[in-house]
Parts: C-alpha cells; sequence; structure tokens
C-alpha cells in the first residue's frame, strides 16, 4: 500500500508530479517559454502563490477510531484572475495589461488534520485528511506601472490602460506603491486538503498538501476591469512544507 512505499520511490513520484504540475501552471498562465532565471521570474510566473505556517497539536480523544490533531494555519497569497497574461515590457520585465488591483488574501484558519495512514518507523508514507475553515482579508492594492510620459521623462503611476500605452510601459511599480490606497475585503473561507508526509527522520517533517480551497468575499474584487471579476473563489492547490515534529 502507500504507507510501505520506500521513500525514495515517494520523493521521486512527488518530484514528476510537481514538475509536471509546474509546467502546465506556466504554459496556462505565461506561455510556453517563459524565462525562470530569479526568483522575480518565477513570481511573475505564478509558480509562487503565496506561504502558509501550520501547527498541528494532537488532541487526546480520537476521531471515528483515528487520531487527530488540532490545525492550526496562516495563509498569505497572491489571488490571480484567470486573464492575466504577463507581457514582457521593451525593458524585459514584465507586466500584466489590463491588470488593474492586486488581490492579497490573508487566511487564519482552524480545522482538524486526522491520520488515515501511519508510516512504518521511518519508512514509506503518512497521510493525513485535513477540514479548515476560518475568516478572510482580502486586500486590493492597486497595480503600478512604470512608463515613459516623453523621452526622458518616467513615472510611476497606478496602471490605466486609456492613458497608458502598452508601447510606453516600462515596467511593473515597486511592490508597496499604492498600499495606503488598499482597500479591504472581509469574508470566509473552507478547504479540504490531504497531507503527504514524506520526512525520513521522526524529528523532521517534508511533505506535500493537495487540496482544494473554496473562498467568498464580502463584494468583487475588481482584478481585471475590462474581464468578468467575482467574490467567490474556488482553486486546488499544491503545498510543499518543512518543519519539525515533537
Amino acid at each position: 500500500g502507500w504507507a510501505s512505499l520506500p521513500l525514495p520511490w515517494v520523493i521521486a513520484l512527488g518530484s514528476v508530479l510537481q514538475a509536471w504540475a509546474g509546467a502546465w501552471v506556466v504554459h496556462r498562465t505565461v506561455g510556453p517559454t517563459p524565462s525562470l532565471n530569479s526568483p522575480k521570474d518565477i513570481a511573475s510566473a505564478g509558480l509562487l502563490g503565496g506561504f502558509v505556517v501550520r501547527k498541528a497539536n494532537r488532541l487526546e480523544n480520537t476521531l471515528f477510531g483515528k487520531t487527530q490533531f488540532r490545525y492550526l494555519a496562516l495563509e498569505v497569497v497572491n489571488v490571480r484572475h484567470p486573464k492575466e497574461v504577463p507581457t514582457p515590457a521593451g525593458t524585459g520585465e514584465r507586466f500584466t495589461p489590463g491588470k488593474q488591483n492586486y488581490l492579497f488574501v490573508l487566511r487564519p484558519q482552524y480545522g482538524r488534520e486526522i491520520v488515515l495512514s501511519s508510516r512504518n518507523g521511518d519508512e514509506g508514507i503518512a497521510i493525513n485528511g485535513i477540514v479548515a475553515a476560518g475568516l478572510s482579508l482580502g486586500i486590493v492594492k492597486p497595480y503600478y506601472v512604470r512608463y515613459q510620459v516623453r523621452p526622458g521623462i518616467i513615472k510611476t503611476e497606478a496602471y490605466d490602460p486609456t492613458t497608458q500605452s502598452l508601447e510606453s510601459i516600462l515596467g511593473k511599480g515597486g511592490f508597496f506603491q499604492g498600499l495606503e490606497k488598499s482597500q479591504i475585503l472581509p469574508g470566509i473561507n473552507l478547504k479540504a486538503a490531504l497531507s503527504f508526509e514524506l520526512s525520513a527522520f521522526r524529528s523532521n517533517l517534508t511533505g506535500i498538501e493537495v487540496g482544494f480551497l473554496a473562498e467568498i468575499l464580502s463584494a468583487k474584487a475588481v482584478i481585471m476591469p475590462f474581464a468578468e471579476n467575482k467574490s467567490t473563489f474556488t482553486s486546488a492547490y499544491i503545498t510543499v512544507y518543512f518543519g519539525s515534529k515533537k
């Protein structure tokens, strides 16, 4: 069964699946031949959608006869619109035509993690099921670009496709520019996932969490004004995590 698979085989299979998923995401969001020469290029390609801090405490009582943990997590993610297609500017930097705002979401979550299949000592893989929910804090931040007004004059302003031609744009603005103009959208989220623990040593944790998340915000988040924008979001995700176990 899954629990008795040798660790090297599990890691190899996980690497293949991760590479395939990454290639599919790049092809869908950026194109068939993106440049991934720096962390900034990787983030622009959509491969780094956010990060999560999670903690699980074992509970004394069981659930359906299974060992259970109290699951706490905090996710910080960049929600992208399906129509976003990063495009190289004249300088080689990437920007997204038609994008008006970023949507960042903070998701504190509380739930349960249940042991479905334990590892045999330090061999094989442990599989846990996770169900969690929590409040969401959506932050809609203006998308800034650097553009050339005329030769020698460069400005950085919120992107406005009606006044800034594609030919004049030199690249994205700074990350913190326009932060004071952000709009807050509260909401709720719910996720269900499977966690595959791949650690080779009992005190260390290395694994992959694969799941589905649904989220509702209090109003539509206008990311791209010339496309359909929603207040509800659903997504499948893969999270690679590292940590320790006490």
